[in-house]
Parts: structure tokens; sequence; C-alpha cells
């Protein structure tokens, strides 16, 4: 028989197909079953029309068989057929698809779809073949036909006697090679993996001959070798059912099968949308952090599904970063896929459904906060420092998103509370959100710093996250209410009288803290008495925009690029501390040297900040005390 070449395009196109354009060699499972499962749906359509027809779901199914002795993967389908004309257009002209000329022929209706759209799927075949046959015979013919070909190099039509109706593709699997195992092609585990990977939802039992050990009855130490056929996908997808029909149980069953995680989901969502675009989507909120969730090892995105394919097992694009912890999958009929099937022809569709998702997430976490706190503390636990990410990146593009999504441990409440919350029951003379910065709430509470604003009745916020201050920095205010940390310069806060320095004080210790300045040298911008302090000596604040926790934190970065913030060593005008330092200057300076670096080193200390030469501060004290 002579044997048939491929058209000069189709012919190239075949060798791109065999060696670039799929990622994955696995996915010609996925085209073989798409295409099968196409089948069956273009006789579900001409039933509707053709009166000599009729179809039950229930008789049509998908098989798949793997030989390992004759070294043949076979998959056969029980769906329309293809006719020689057929063969020769769909199967001898590269990229010519039958499914998409089908689906323009024929009205869609009824929820069924094709899946097909370029007809180079069933060419993936030959990423595992050295030689494909398909052998098919149409509804409503007699007569059947088998197409074979070893690739680019050509194929062959030739009648062929088939008794049923429907098509069976036959794939002699390579050899192995050196780098590439073929033979997972033919063990049973591993096509079933494949199967359940990309194929769980076709609408079409997916069915293989499964062997394997089992009791021999009334015996429990004796077993028998066994062989039954089983439907390997679960068809019906739990996101195409209706919601009332589920439970909590179906939704947290389906998160285990699909290993999305093993701890048990904090909240569900299960979207339907018939707008715009169509889609469908179940995304959970996990209870735990993965442990490589902030690594670079860590790939966000969900499962994207086209008509119940897999097509990406990742899709970033669905999940902006800072609800990259969401977990799930999205189905969609309308998306436009490139020729592989692997990545998005365009992202219009894309865009408009991540959309959305965005907005679904956010509601469902302000709902949670605000009837489920205890559940929204667990989450942020785990997510939170995200979130606050989300805030600063991109310059504070989605700060009014997230803002009200943010939480923090106040020392009023002795709680997480949000910014909401804080606002909320504010007095009417306090004219800033009051916030401290350290390593744990323990820490912050012993501020000297503290003392002042909360004696005020003014609330404060604990930072202690290496983010939180510059992710506030970002957002500059909350309904109109400006943030200011309890170490800034001006608090905005009237002081009493024993607090206020008069002028003939500010001049009569102008030389005595000039004296300070200059022992400290570049270590402080200024030696001032403070208006903050109540029962502590000393305390350390800050002018400019960059604290002393923005410091701490920009010096254990990578590329530190040695920023300091302005530190001002404030001392306390009614401590007994300050009478030992007047004395000092005017009887001895030398013990006024001792004394300034001592209550600098020790307002160091409070901030957690490291001491320079911690040796000369040790001696220092032996000094004091000698």
């Amino acid at each position: 028989m002579a044997k048939k070449q491929f058209q000069a395009e189709s012919k190239r196109l075949l060798e791109m197909m065999i060696n670039s354009i799929y990622t994955h060699r696995e996915v010609f499972l996925r085209e073989l079953i798409s295409n099968a499962s196409d089948a069956i749906d273009k006789i579900y359509y001409k039933a509707l029309t053709d009166d000599t027809l009729s179809f039950s779901k229930d008789s049509y199914y998908i098989k798949v068989v793997a030989d390992k002795e004759n070294r043949t993967l076979k998959i056969i389908d029980t769906g329309i057929g293809m006719t020689e004309e057929e063969l020769e257009n769909n199967l001898g002209i590269i990229a010519k698809s039958g499914s998409l000329a089908f689906k323009k022929e024929n009205e869609l209706k009824d929820g069924y779809d094709i899946i097909g759209q370029f007809g180079v799927g069933f060419y993936a075949a030959f990423m595992v073949a050295d030689d494909v046959t398909v052998i098919s015979k149409a509804v409503g013919s007699d007569q059947g036909y088998k197409w074979e070909s070893t690739g680019a190099e050509g194929y062959t039509i030739e009648p062929y006697e088939k008794e049923s109706v429907g098509t069976e593709i036959i794939l002699k699997i390579k050899e192995n090679t050196e780098d590439d195992n073929y033979e997972e092609y033919l063990e049973e585990y591993h096509l079933k993996s494949i199967i359940k990977k990309y194929s769980d939802f076709i609408r079409y039992p997916i069915k293989m001959d499964v062997t394997g050990k089992r009791p021999k009855e009334g015996s429990e130490n004796e077993f028998e070798d066994y062989s039954e056929e089983q439907i390997i996908n679960s068809m019906v997808p739990i996101w195409k059912k209706n919601k009332n029909e589920l439970t909590a149980d179906d939704y947290d069953k389906f998160y285990i099968e699909k290993r999305y995680g093993f701890d048990k989901p904090i909240k569900h969502l299960h979207i339907s949308v018939d707008g715009t675009i169509r889609y469908n989507a179940i995304l959970y909120i996990p209870e735990k952090i993965p442990f490589d969730y902030y690594s670079k090892e860590f790939e966000k995105g969900l499962e994207l599904y086209s008509n119940g394919v897999l097509i990406m097992n990742k899709c970033a694009d669905l999940l902006p970063d800072y609800f990259s912890f969401v977990k799930g999958m999205v189905d969609s009929e309308d998306l436009s896929l490139n020729i592989s099937r692997e990545m998005l022809q365009h992202d219009r569709q894309l865009k408009l459904i991540a959309k959305n998702i965005n907005k679904k997430i956010k509601s469902e976490l302000q709902g949670l906060m605000k009837n489920e706190r205890e559940k929204y503390e667990e989450f942020y636990h785990s997510f939170g420092r995200q979130l606050k990410y989300g805030v600063y990146s991109d310059f504070g593009a989605e700060k009014e998103l997230l803002q009200d999504l943010l939480m923090f441990y106040s020392s009023k409440e002795k709680k997480l509370v949000s910014l909401d919350e804080y606002v909320t029951r504010m007095p009417e003379d306090q004219k800033y959100i009051y916030y401290a910065s350290g390593e744990s709430n323990e820490r912050i509470e012993k501020l000297p710093q503290t003392e002042f604003v909360s004696e005020k009745g003014y609330e404060i916020l604990y930072f202690t996250d290496e983010i939180d201050e510059f992710a506030i920095r970002m957002l500059i205010n909350y309904k109109d209410k400006e943030f200011k940390s309890i170490s800034s310069g001006d608090l905005g806060i009237e002081v009493d009288e024993n607090q206020t320095n008069s002028e003939s004080e500010e001049k009569e210790n102008k030389e005595l803290f000039d004296y300070m300045k200059a022992i400290l040298a570049e270590k402080v911008k200024d030696v001032r008495i403070s208006k903050r302090l109540k029962s502590h000596p000393v305390c350390l604040s800050t002018d400019g925009e960059i604290t002393i926790e923005m410091e701490k934190v920009l010096s254990a970065m990578p590329d530190n690029q040695n920023v300091k913030a302005d530190k001002v060593l404030e001392i306390n005008k009614n401590h007994e501390v300050f009478l030992s330092l007047k004395d000092a200057f005017a009887s001895d300076k030398t013990k006024l040297d001792l004394y300034t670096k001592l209550l600098y080193n020790q307002a160091l200390l409070i901030e957690g900040l490291p001491i320079n030469d911690p040796v000369e501060f040790t001696n220092d004290i032996c000094k004091l005390m000698a």
C-alpha cells in the first residue's frame, strides 16, 4: 500500500509537536482522552436531531489498555467514529480540527461542549510512540478503516473490519533510552496517576483493567490475584454540583484528594459565575502555613481546567501575591488556549476571572473577621504577614483593598484588633494612631516611651513583624488618622506643666547637652530634655522618617546600605540621674564622660540595638562601681 505524505507545513508542525510544543510528555494521554470524550459528545449532538440515534450516557465510555509484553497502549472509545474521508482530513492534515468544525456546524446546548480546538493534540502521541495506529468505524457506516503512521515520514489508510462504532488508538511505545523511561507509560499505577491528574473530570467513565492481590474469602493470611475493570475518573466534578447538595465534609474531602494540603481548611468558597465569562471555582483558605511558604521554592497558583480537563497545575496569574496562600481550582469553558493547551493564548478572560476571585477572597476574609473572629485570628497568625507585604509592595497599589484585613496587638485590649476597631474607639482629642515597634509584645510593653502615651489613655498598636512599620508607612493614614511612632520626636500630645521645659531650663542646660552630644560624636543627632519620660531616666527617640526599628530591619538585609535613624538621646529632668549629670558637668568632666556613654549604651539596650564595644561598656560599669 502506498504511503501518503503529510503536507509540507504539516510535516514541519509534526516535528515541532514531537520536540517542542508540549512541556510535559505525559499530556499525550490527556489529549487522546479529550479527543475520545469529544467523539462521544458528537454522538450526543447528533442524537438531538437524528431520530435514528439514541443517546444514553451510561452506554458510552473510554478505556485505556496497557500491554507490557507487546509494548502497546490502547485508548478505546465508543464515540462517533471517523469515515475514511474524516481520517484523511483530521489526521492527514495537521492542525485541521474536526472538533472545531463540528462546533461550528452544530449548536451546542445542555451544558456540553467540545474540548478540541486546534487539531494537534492527537500528534502528541508521537512523543512516546514509534508507531501510531487508529482503527475507526463511523456511526451509520458499515465499513471501518485503519490509519497508521510512524511519524513525519507519512501515513497509510486502508479498509478494516471493525464490529462496533467508535475509535481505537494503538500506540507502540518507544524503547527506553539512557535519559528517557518510556516504559512508565505501560505501568498501571502511572497511567492511573496521569488520568487522575489531567482527566479526572471527563464526564464519561475512563476504564482500566486493574490487577492486584486481595485476601482470600474466609482467610486473613492468604491472598489471591485478581483482575477487574475499574472506573478511574470521578466524572462529575464537585464544582458542577449544586451547592445545596454538598456538605462541609464533601469540600474537605476534595481538599485532601487534590492534595492541596494535609491540614483542614479554615474556609472554602464555591463560586459559580455565568456572565461575560463563565467559570466555576472552589477555593480554600488553609489552616496552616506550608513549610516552604516564605521561600523561593514555594509556587503559588490555582489549578486551571478547561471543560474539566486540567490545563495548568499552578496558574499563578489567577492569584495576586498577597493572596498566594489560597488553594483550589478554576474551570472555565471560555478560555482561549494555545496550541498545546498548556498556556493561555489571550489573558483577557483570565484577568476577568482573577479580578472577580480577588474580590471574593477579600469579602470572605472580611466576613471571617466579623463573624468568626477566632478562625480569622488563626488564619492571620499564619498569613497576616503576607497581607502586610501586599500593602507594602508595588508602592502601595493594593493598600486600600487590604487595609481592613490588617490586625495588630493592642496595648489596651491585650489582643489583636483591626485598624477600624482602633479608630472607632479613639478619644476625640487623640490626633494620631500610635504604634510601638519591637521584637515582642513583652519587650514593647517595657519600653520607656510607652509610659507617657498610655497614661494619656491612648491605645498603642504593637508592631512585632519586620514588615509592619514599612507597611504602615505605605498606608500613611487610615480614615484620615495618621500613624505615629511612640519614639517620634513630636507625639502631638500636650504635656503637663511638670513636663514643660521653660526657656530658662533650656538655656541653663544647653552647655551640658552640647557637651554630651560632643562626647557621643556622630552617634546621636541631639541630646535634650525629654517631654515623654515619666519614671525612666533615659530613652532614644528619632527625628526623620527612619525609625530605630526600621534601621534594624534594613541593617539585617544582604544589601545593607548602612541606613541609620537620626537618634536623639532624651534625658528625664525629674530623675535623680539628671542631678548627677549636672553635678559632674560642674565639677568632674571625666565622670560626665563616663555617665554619658553609660546612658547612651543603656538606651541602646532598651531598644534592642547592639552596643558597639561591649568590653568598653563593662569596663565603664566597673569604673562606676569602683
